[in-house]
């Protein structure tokens, strides 16, 4: 079988967390068998569809390395073929037209969630003569399904599914307006692009017994489906704003990388062992439904942020510093030149081991770029008390006379220095840490001192001194 998958979400809002994660087993599973992985806009819907929102989905399928492989479909553009598809049915016998009101509808409903029933319309225009028909009603196209017998699916995550077919309603293909419905379009598109495997959430598994109605009625070749669980928050609840549920361009924002990103998506309901850390060339060997699990799993940010730093730590330093550098162009007020830079070059190594983000990244780095007088928080203004300022002062004379400066010459310096004095190396390195940084954590000491220099540590120190 010619393996082709599709990830086709609806543009009315932003690409989540769920989305993403369905465009990367669809282009993972698709990658893995040698097929074909597509992206197709849903938006029939043209009051809700927006530009916008198509936009942040192509910027977020693209940044995560998930753009489909061909050019991508927008289903408005079928709705011609969607209308043919609907004549076709027509013409065959395996639709009609519906002439019910929406009060007649409603009445519907009522009584049959009062009887129990699942199926809210009671076909009472399947069989009814055209002649019927009432002039001053525009009808709906519905879908004739089977009245009898069992629909099945071979799920690739939920298994053996099956349902009685006198469950299943005869839903509308066109409204009357002549637009298409989702179900109907839906249907028509992945038989046109030749879509081998549906794979999705299973908020959509009762669609796939409707849709396997008009696969057969048109004696089209049914897909296989895969349905996914959705994934809730920490909490077991739906998975809301309040637990992360934000936009993938949100993520990237706030410094998250795309490797780390799609990395920790895998591990949300598919499992290779005890592997944690998931290359994308490993995911491409190793990806199938065997190993995706049945139950909804849980975002919990903490773990993505505890993979975005192994990412991070483990990020070549030459691309790591071009991140670096946007987001530091981001701050006002420091100085970017080529001596600053230079700086963060030298710091990279000690810095990158202390965050869970780029922009967490770019908040501990500012100091090397920032402008003499540091500006102190309020922790940092504490530590430097009278005592404080004339330990640091002292120790100017001490790191002026140094011949080689190196992150080992400083160290040996300052420890030479505290001894002398008999000091607490805490009370000599602290105050240093402040007047260098203007907070009270950082790299260490003796390699801050080491990447500033002498000249920018002598200024630092006496621009702390003389307030």
């Amino acid at each position: 079988m010619d393996i082709t998958t599709r990830f086709a979400p609806s543009p009315t809002g932003f690409l989540h967390i769920g989305g993403a994660r369905t465009a990367l087993f669809n282009f993972l599973f698709a990658q893995r068998f040698g097929g074909k992985y597509l992206l197709r806009i849903e938006d029939t819907d043209r009051e809700r569809s927006t530009k916008a929102a198509t936009e942040a989905i192509l910027n977020g399928l693209e940044w995560l390395g998930l753009s489909g492989q061909e050019e991508t479909v927008f289903q408005h553009k079928n709705i011609k073929r969607h209308q043919d598809i609907a004549q076709i049915l027509l013409d065959n016998g395996s639709a009609y037209h519906c002439y019910c009101t929406p009060e007649e509808l409603q009445q519907m409903r009522y009584k049959a969630l009062k009887e129990g029933r699942k199926n809210l319309y009671d076909g009472s225009w399947r069989d009814r003569s055209p002649s019927d028909a009432p002039s001053d009603i525009s009808p709906v196209v519905r879908l004739k399904t089977e009245l009898t017998g069992k629909t099945s699916i071979n799920d690739l995550v939920q298994g053996p599914v099956t349902v009685d077919n006198e469950i299943i309603d005869d839903f509308i293909l066109l409204r009357a307006d002549g637009s298409p419905t989702y179900m109907h379009s839906v249907v028509v598109d992945d038989h046109d692009m030749q879509v081998s495997h549906v794979i999705r959430g299973d908020d959509h598994l009762n669609n796939a017994f409707r849709q396997i109605q008009l696969y057969k009625a048109m004696g089209w070749e049914i897909p296989v489906f895969a349905h996914m669980p959705l994934i809730h928050g920490q909490d077991g609840t739906k998975l809301s704003k309040r637990h992360g549920a934000i936009g993938v361009e949100s993520y990237r924002d706030l410094g998250y990388l795309p490797d780390a990103l799609c990395n920790y998506l895998l591990r949300l309901g598919w499992s290779h062992g005890d592997d944690e850390i998931i290359s994308r060339e490993d995911a491409l060997k190793w990806f199938d439904f065997d190993k995706v699990g049945q139950s909804a799993s849980r975002f919990d940010i903490t773990k993505l942020d505890n993979i975005n730093s192994i990412y991070i730590k483990n990020l070549d330093d030459d691309y790591l510093i071009k991140l670096l550098m946007k987001e530091l162009e981001k701050h006002p007020n420091l100085i970017i030149n080529s001596t600053t830079i230079q700086r963060i070059k030298a710091g990279i190594k000690g810095l990158k081991t202390r965050v869970k983000t780029i922009k967490e990244l770019a908040e501990i780095s500012t100091f090397y770029m920032a402008k003499t007088p540091l500006q102190l928080d309020q922790k940092a203004r504490d530590i430097l008390n009278e005592d404080a300022i004339k330990i640091i002062n002292g120790l100017r004379e001490s790191l002026k006379g140094l011949e080689n400066w190196s992150e080992l010459a400083v160290e040996a310096a300052i420890k030479l220095y505290a001894e002398k004095y008999n000091l607490k190396l805490a009370n000599v390195a602290l105050p240093l840490r402040v007047a260098l940084t203007g907070t009270t954590k950082s790299p260490s000491i003796f390699e801050v001192a080491s990447v500033l220099g002498w000249d920018e540590v002598d200024l630092r120190i006496e621009s702390v001194c003389r307030k």
